[in-house]
């Protein structure tokens, strides 16, 4: 049995995102479409004898104890009751605070190549349960494939999208995902839709919305920018912000999105990326 292994755990971006209701617990219900893209993070995991978790390499100004691949790896531990150790060293790239799922992505890496490399033979179910507790993204990353998404995050459809390329801009600018679902401007009523009304709209980049998306243009007026300035030279798109944000994604021709990067304003950071029908690691149908 191998006792490295190295996970590129990917990014995604929400295609639309209602808030449908909040439960008594503050936790809000939405509907989305969260679809994997080619952006990255790497993670490098070598299993040990020693029972502790090691982070030499992570996330900057993020402190072990706080980091999530941490946390993931010793709410294994508690739950398999396993004596074994690990290393984990993160190569960032998906920026955070940007509405991309980032942590929760490298969390689901975590949880999955720990599992592996600790032989534990848990169940994808039961990775799935144990990473709700982390947050509400990882499930999905967990699951492996595009999907319909409601609940908190946990109940996951599998959804198939047709293959696109994007234009990713991010303004440089962390937004705390509760300061936004804390907002009492929010939307938490919108009207319900099925994975249906999805599949069969005419087009799928102008379906629906992002709720969160009008109470971040009021707070972060770099965010606002970076939708008028695709609007203006991409008229006829729909660009969109990605989950709470702050990245701003449009779908366009492989060629425009990157004739638009190269004149991206210095003050922002941009990506083309491609959609991704599964998960770059691992099998979603294990």
């Amino acid at each position: 049995m191998t006792n490295a292994l190295h996970i590129k755990a990917p990014a995604k971006i929400n295609r639309f995102l209602h808030v449908v209701g909040q439960r008594k617990d503050g936790y809000h219900l939405l509907q989305s479409v969260f679809q994997l893209i080619d952006l990255h993070d790497d993670i490098y995991l070598t299993a040990s004898t020693d029972g502790l978790v090691h982070r030499p390499t992570g996330a900057v100004n993020v402190p072990p104890e706080e980091d999530l691949v941490v946390r993931a790896a010793k709410l294994l531990q508690e739950y398999s009751q396993t004596k074994q150790g690990c290393t984990i060293q993160v190569e960032k790239r998906i920026p955070m605070g940007a509405g991309l799922g980032g942590g929760s992505s490298d969390a689901a890496a975590t949880l999955w190549g720990l599992n592996e490399l600790w032989g534990l033979q848990l169940s994808r179910k039961e990775l799935m349960n144990l990473g709700v507790k982390l947050g509400a993204d990882v499930p999905f990353f967990l699951f492996g494939q595009n999907a319909f998404v409601e609940g908190i995050g946990e109940l996951l459809q599998a959804v198939s999208l047709p293959e696109s390329c994007f234009l990713l801009v991010y303004p440089k600018v962390h937004i705390p995902t509760v300061d936004i679902f804390k907002d009492p401007n929010l939307t938490r009523n919108h009207p319900t839709v099925t994975i249906s009304d999805f599949i069969d709209s005419p087009n799928l980049e102008q379906f629906g919305r992002n709720d969160c998306e009008e109470v971040v243009i009021q707070k972060y007026q770099e965010v606002a920018a970076v939708l008028n300035w695709l609007h203006q030279q991409a008229p006829q798109s729909s660009p969109r912000m990605s989950g709470s944000g702050s990245s701003v994604f449009v779908a366009l021709e492989s060629e425009l999105a990157n004739d638009l990067l190269s004149q991206l304003p210095h003050q922002w950071i941009g990506f083309v990326v491609r959609g991704l029908a599964r998960h770059p690691s691992y099998n979603p149908s294990s």
